[in-house]
């Protein structure tokens, strides 16, 4: 079964930038439309950005030209570019499918803006 394994998160000052990773252990990609998500404390888990297989993105609005999801096939990795950072974008942030299937749920990565 394919698992996917978060990073990259961390401490950050508003506006700066970070750039978190999902790696596949086997490759799903080139299949299911690939998304990340985030939860904050005491919030509901909610969609960022979501990659179609034929390289589609669509992003929420919060994030929208902040944040950009690619990938790379070759090495089973979806990326998650984040920009101009905002306290509000603090929350895990996790990868899946989309839609999200459970086997795929993983430990996610914290992202922390703050100064």
């Amino acid at each position: 079964q394919v698992q996917l394994v978060e990073s990259g998160g961390g401490l950050v000052q508003p506006g700066g930038s970070l750039r978190l990773s999902c790696a596949a252990s086997g490759s799903i990609f080139s299949i299911y439309p690939m998304a990340w998500y985030r939860q904050a404390p005491g919030t509901q888990r909610e969609l960022v950005a979501r990659l179609s297989p034929g390289g589609s993105t669509n992003y929420a609005d919060s994030v929208n030209g902040r944040f950009t999801i690619s990938r790379d096939n070759a090495k089973n990795t979806v990326y998650l570019q984040m920009n101009s950072l905002k306290p509000e974008d603090s929350a895990i942030y996790y990868c899946n499918t989309h839609p999200a299937l459970y086997a795929y749920w993983a430990q996610g990565t914290q992202v922390t803006v703050s100064s």
